[in-house]
């Protein structure tokens, strides 16, 4: 009974950390990999880090990319997608997916003139809807990554809270950029509460203090800090994230200052406190 006992102890233990691996936003490297990214990789492995987020093969062929990629053993568990791509014959996304051995398929901009409006949003929750519903039948999940201009008002709430009661929770998801919901005057820990079960990605990046808010999706880059160290209050958003199962986490850095910093960030994720 005491083998058995520790034995799901310890699979429990594997589940948790294996939950909260953490991976690379590779726009964060983007300066590194123009000028080498076979370099660029080997910078990411010595980190430590094997699960990534991209979706281009920075000028090598498909099977030249990936075999870098195993031997730097590194996963691409996320690929972007243009907003115009998912309106579109999905084939080639799906088909790109795939070689990749990527899981999720993220937008990350929903195109638009200022300011962002209802009829943006009732048109994403159209093309969410419908191109998720063609990714999840192909195994792949499809998530939306806001950048803050989803947050005006609307009814009672916001136009983000529209898109996301609006969409198929079985086949649309969500990829949280903790930094964007900050800089547009919004709590990531209340949305994180609010929606338990529809934000699977998290993006992870904290905010130099004393930022001016935003709602524009714009911001000085510079503002990008190590974690730990912003107004993001990173220790309690990993502490939800992890109670209610978000899947996968990218550091996002956009900073001249990322190679210096990405380590920093890594080592304060890793001496956050479990509970």
């Amino acid at each position: 009974m005491k083998s058995i006992f520790t034995s799901i102890l310890l699979l429990s233990l594997v589940a948790v950390a294996q939950a909260q691996t953490i991976g690379l936003e590779l726009y964060s490297l983007r300066k590194q990999f123009e000028k080498d990214p076979v370099q660029a990789l080997a910078l990411i492995q010595r980190w430590g880090i094997t699960e990534l987020e991209g979706g281009s093969t920075y000028g090598m062929s498909m099977e030249e990319f990936k075999a870098q990629l195993s031997n730097h053993q590194l996963h691409m568990v996320a690929i972007g997608a243009d907003y115009q791509e998912l309106s579109q014959d999905l084939t080639p996304l799906i088909e790109k997916a795939r070689a990749f051995g990527a899981r999720y398929v993220v937008c990350f901009w929903i195109p638009h003139q200022s300011p962002f409006t209802f009829e943006h949003a009732r048109n994403a929750v159209e093309v969410f809807n419908k191109a998720g519903a063609t990714l999840a039948k192909a195994g792949l999940t499809f998530a939306y990554h806001p950048h803050g201009y989803e947050f005006g008002a609307w009814e009672k709430g916001t136009l983000m809270d529209y898109i996301i009661s609006g969409t198929d929770k079985k086949s649309v998801s969500y990829e949280m950029d903790v930094y964007w919901v900050k800089q547009a005057g919004q709590s990531p820990v209340a949305w994180l509460e609010r929606y338990p079960d529809r934000f699977s990605l998290l993006h992870l990046k904290d905010r130099l203090k004393g930022t001016a808010d935003t709602t524009n999706g714009q911001a000085d880059e510079e503002t990008n800090v190590t974690l730990g160290q912003g107004d993001v209050d990173i220790a309690a958003i990993m502490k939800v994230a992890g109670r209610i199962g978000v899947k996968h986490y990218f550091i996002e850095d956009e900073s001249s200052k990322v190679v210096e910093q990405v380590p920093l960030s890594l080592e304060y994720l890793r001496n956050l406190p479990r509970k």
